[in-house]
């Protein structure tokens, strides 16, 4: 099957042009798969690239050949034996949300003795891990703190499905509104002052968090936040800073979806949501759809099979009905994409085809990648 060069003219300026790509899409589009394809077609063109997966799933530390699984720490990847000497580099990881909440706490408290109060303290401990909001906002810090770091200059984000994934895009939002509530600053407020005026378990806002996690700690949610003092400023600002980040020109956004209406329709809303906060849809792929089978439509190929059998050669009357079944689920598919190629542009909206097999490791993960980017490879 031949290379598709739409998809190789979409792709080109994302990799080239980017510093961070975001991938986003509904579940069991292919995200992950394609997120892991980005950075490996990165390390070919000699950058150094790291993947982020918050997905649990194995698929794509076994497509990269890490049998124990991913680490919370970038893993170099050994792609030369697949494409043939690679000027770049290709690392990858998955999120840990509770040792990246302990980082941000480390690296923002005043001394050890804060840092020791607050990772002992049991309502932090349920928060690091199981709070609304605390993965998506982790997510962020993690793309943050990847692309300030030097080993690496392109950091592709693999993210949850995509109403989750605005979650993880406005999470830095909203904790800096959140450091900046008068209820938070009613926590922080000193204990011998604090304590009398929230120190009921009647206030709404401690029955809450209560329920949250899941157990009665109240009066460690009050330690918690007054262990937090002086925290704040740097928390707020590095919130600032990854808001900044997801914002930037150098940041890019790839909607990825398969040719159904459902994961379609999700994609067009995501990226309806991305143009209404400004950043709008940088490429938009579209996985496992058929391909054209040769120029000409559907139409055409009936035609060709009447043609074929008035002329009572049946073999090849049924090879052209067989064609034309297959145009007509590429036609039908197009015109289910009709509305992501709008919202994306037809020029940065690329069809991957069906593969006739799964993916499951690097040499499928290039094969992906030489129909992406057009490469002409031996895979």
């Amino acid at each position: 099957m031949m290379p598709n060069r739409d998809a190789a003219d979409a792709g080109l300026d994302v990799i080239d042009s980017s510093s961070v790509i975001i991938c986003c899409g509904s579940g069991g589009v292919g995200k992950t798969t394609t997120a892991a394809v980005l950075g490996l077609e990165a390390a070919r063109r000699g950058r150094r690239a790291v993947v982020v997966t918050i997905d649990p799933a194995r698929r794509l530390a076994d497509a990269l050949g890490l049998p124990d699984g991913l680490a919370s720490t970038p893993q170099r990847i050994d792609v030369d034996h697949i494409s043939g000497p690679v000027s770049g580099e290709l690392s990858a990881m998955m999120l840990d949300t509770a040792a990246t909440f302990d980082g941000l706490v480390k690296r923002h408290a005043d001394n050890q003795d804060q840092v020791e109060r607050i990772l002992n303290n049991a309502f932090y401990r349920n928060i690091a891990g199981a709070l609304s909001g605390t993965q998506e906002y982790m997510a962020a810090e993690t793309l943050h703190e990847l692309h300030g770091d030097d080993r690496f200059d392109l950091v592709v984000v693999d993210t949850p499905p995509s109403r989750n994934a605005l979650d993880f895009l406005e999470a830095p939002g909203v904790l800096a509104r959140f450091l900046d509530h008068r209820l938070f600053r009613l926590l922080m407020l000193p204990t011998r002052g604090g304590l009398k005026v929230i120190g009921t378990a009647t206030q709404p806002l401690l029955k809450a968090i209560g329920k949250v996690v899941g157990s009665e700690v109240l009066a460690d949610s009050v330690a918690f936040f007054q262990a937090f003092a002086g925290m704040e400023a740097g928390f707020r600002e590095r919130a600032d800073e990854v808001v900044a980040l997801i914002r930037a020109p150098e940041t890019s956004f790839v909607v990825v979806a398969s040719p159904r209406h459902d994961t379609i329709g999700e994609a067009v809303w995501f990226g309806e949501q991305l143009v209404e906060q400004g950043v709008g849809v940088t490429s938009a792929i579209v996985n496992r759809a058929h391909p054209a089978f040769g120029e000409g439509s559907a139409a055409e190929a009936l035609v060709s099979a009447d043609e074929a059998r008035e002329r009572a050669d049946d073999v090849l009357s049924a090879l052209w009905a067989n064609v034309a079944e297959l145009r007509t689920m590429h036609e039908a598919e197009l015109e289910v994409i009709a509305p992501l190629r709008e919202i994306a542009g037809k020029d940065r909206l690329a069809l991957l085809p069906l593969l006739d097999r799964d993916i499951h490791d690097l040499d499928g993960l290039w094969t992906i990648a030489g129909h992406l980017f057009a490469q002409n490879n031996d895979h």
